[in-house]
Protein backbone atom coordinates (compact mmCIF):
# COMPACT_ATOMS: atom_id res chain seq x y z
CA UNK A 1 0.00 0.00 0.00
CA UNK A 2 1.40 3.37 -1.05
CA UNK A 3 1.45 6.35 1.78
CA UNK A 4 -1.32 8.51 0.09
CA UNK A 5 -3.44 5.59 -1.39
CA UNK A 6 -7.21 6.29 -1.93
CA UNK A 7 -6.76 10.02 -0.95
CA UNK A 8 -6.95 13.03 -3.55
CA UNK A 9 -2.85 13.12 -3.26
CA UNK A 10 -2.94 9.56 -5.02
CA UNK A 11 -0.26 9.09 -7.66
CA UNK A 12 0.17 5.89 -9.36
CA UNK A 13 3.80 4.45 -9.73
CA UNK A 14 5.68 5.69 -12.45
CA UNK A 15 8.65 4.39 -14.45
CA UNK A 16 12.16 6.76 -13.47
CA UNK A 17 13.41 6.09 -16.64
CA UNK A 18 10.72 6.37 -19.27
CA UNK A 19 8.29 8.65 -16.64
CA UNK A 20 5.66 6.31 -18.29
CA UNK A 21 3.04 4.25 -16.11
CA UNK A 22 4.75 0.98 -14.62
CA UNK A 23 1.79 -0.59 -16.12
CA UNK A 24 2.85 0.71 -19.26
CA UNK A 25 6.39 1.01 -19.50
CA UNK A 26 8.35 -0.88 -21.90
CA UNK A 27 11.79 0.11 -20.61
CA UNK A 28 14.06 -3.45 -20.26
CA UNK A 29 14.57 -4.62 -17.62
CA UNK A 30 17.73 -3.02 -15.52
CA UNK A 31 21.28 -5.09 -15.53
CA UNK A 32 22.54 -6.82 -12.77
CA UNK A 33 24.71 -4.90 -10.84
CA UNK A 34 28.50 -6.10 -11.86
CA UNK A 35 30.47 -8.31 -9.47
CA UNK A 36 32.75 -7.81 -6.95
CA UNK A 37 36.28 -8.89 -7.30
CA UNK A 38 37.80 -11.34 -4.75
CA UNK A 39 40.34 -9.74 -2.64
CA UNK A 40 42.70 -12.66 -3.12
CA UNK A 41 42.74 -11.54 -6.68
CA UNK A 42 43.68 -7.86 -6.63
CA UNK A 43 47.13 -6.45 -5.54
CA UNK A 44 46.88 -3.09 -4.10
CA UNK A 45 50.20 -0.96 -4.09
CA UNK A 46 50.80 1.15 -1.50
CA UNK A 47 53.06 4.35 -1.40
CA UNK A 48 53.79 7.91 0.53
CA UNK A 49 53.17 10.99 -1.50
CA UNK A 50 54.09 14.08 -0.83
CA UNK A 51 51.51 17.12 -0.68
CA UNK A 52 51.40 20.61 -0.54
CA UNK A 53 52.99 22.45 2.37
CA UNK A 54 54.76 19.01 3.01
CA UNK A 55 51.60 16.88 3.84
CA UNK A 56 52.16 13.44 3.81
CA UNK A 57 49.80 11.03 2.44
CA UNK A 58 49.69 7.67 1.93
CA UNK A 59 48.05 6.05 -1.68
CA UNK A 60 46.52 3.02 -2.58
CA UNK A 61 46.28 2.14 -5.86
CA UNK A 62 45.58 -0.67 -7.99
CA UNK A 63 42.24 -1.88 -6.98
CA UNK A 64 39.68 -1.14 -9.56
CA UNK A 65 36.38 0.88 -8.89
CA UNK A 66 34.18 -1.20 -10.63
CA UNK A 67 35.59 -4.42 -9.01
CA UNK A 68 35.46 -2.98 -5.55
CA UNK A 69 33.53 -1.05 -3.29
CA UNK A 70 35.82 1.50 -2.95
CA UNK A 71 33.72 3.81 -0.33
CA UNK A 72 33.23 1.02 2.08
CA UNK A 73 37.13 -0.06 1.66
CA UNK A 74 37.78 3.93 2.16
CA UNK A 75 35.63 3.58 5.22
CA UNK A 76 37.21 1.45 7.12
CA UNK A 77 40.29 1.68 6.56
CA UNK A 78 40.02 5.37 8.00
CA UNK A 79 37.70 4.17 11.14
CA UNK A 80 40.32 1.69 11.67
CA UNK A 81 43.56 4.07 11.46
CA UNK A 82 41.62 6.97 12.95
CA UNK A 83 42.87 9.44 9.82
CA UNK A 84 40.74 11.85 6.98
CA UNK A 85 41.09 9.92 3.99
CA UNK A 86 39.40 10.49 0.49
CA UNK A 87 38.96 8.77 -3.18
CA UNK A 88 40.83 10.35 -6.29
CA UNK A 89 39.80 8.22 -9.44
CA UNK A 90 40.78 4.95 -8.65
CA UNK A 91 42.91 5.77 -5.70
CA UNK A 92 42.46 6.12 -2.10
CA UNK A 93 44.43 8.45 0.15
CA UNK A 94 44.97 8.17 3.68
CA UNK A 95 45.88 11.42 5.38
CA UNK A 96 49.33 10.63 7.30
CA UNK A 97 52.28 7.86 7.04
CA UNK A 98 50.07 4.78 7.62
CA UNK A 99 51.61 2.59 5.74
CA UNK A 100 52.41 -0.47 7.96
CA UNK A 101 49.40 0.14 9.72
CA UNK A 102 47.29 -0.25 6.02
CA UNK A 103 49.62 -2.77 4.90
CA UNK A 104 48.49 -4.56 7.63
CA UNK A 105 44.62 -4.23 7.11
CA UNK A 106 44.41 -4.96 3.47
CA UNK A 107 46.87 -8.34 4.00
CA UNK A 108 43.84 -9.38 6.90
CA UNK A 109 41.01 -8.34 4.42
CA UNK A 110 42.65 -10.86 1.88
CA UNK A 111 44.24 -8.59 -0.56
CA UNK A 112 47.89 -8.96 -2.25
CA UNK A 113 49.72 -5.92 -1.36
CA UNK A 114 53.19 -4.30 -2.68
CA UNK A 115 55.15 -1.68 -1.85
Amino acid sequence: MRLLEGTAWDRPPRCERCERLESECQCPPLAAPSTLIPPKQQTARLALEKRKKGKLVTVVRGLSATGNDLPALLSRLKTTIGAGGTIEGEELEIQGTHLERVRHLLEQMGYKVKG
